[in-house]
């Protein structure tokens, strides 16, 4: 007859290794999306700018003045504002977890945060989503 104490610890070893088989398998089939400028470049030309990418004189004014706001360092309007971002979405590239701080844009008309956002790593690596983190374009400066 097993002790429970025996069978607590091969239900444990079974959930680990079911928890670490799902992660690898999302690993592996984690493709990030391929950029069409250089990954160190923070500015590119018009020509450069793909479906990927906007310009920060494309971002709404209010994603430029949450832009401004991050580069000096704050205040932020919003509690939230400067919260790690956890990339659960993987749409952003892989990095360690702490390394994405997510900002809100104002979206005018709407009494809550809405779902605009900027989301940084090393500034000036930041991203700007108008759809609640279903899809970023990495913000870049024209030259």
């Amino acid at each position: 007859m097993l002790r429970w104490g025996k069978v607590w610890w091969w239900i444990l070893a079974g959930l680990v290794l079911v928890l670490s088989l799902a992660q690898a398998r999302n690993h592996h089939s984690h493709h990030p999306a391929q950029t069409t400028t250089n990954e160190s470049s923070q500015s590119a030309t018009r020509d450069e700018v793909a479906g990927d990418h906007i310009l920060v004189v494309q971002l709404p004014s209010e994603g430029r003045d949450t832009l401004q706001l991050i580069k000096r360092g704050g205040p932020f309007p919003y509690p939230r504002d400067g919260v790690v971002f956890s990339n659960f979405e993987r749409i952003l590239p892989q990095k360690q977890r702490g390394y994405y701080h997510e900002y809100t844009v104002k979206t005018p008309g709407v009494s809550h945060r809405g779902a605009r956002r900027i989301v940084c790593g090393v500034v000036p690596e930041c991203y700007y989503t108008s759809d609640h983190y279903k899809s970023f374009k990495r913000i870049v400066e024209a030259r």
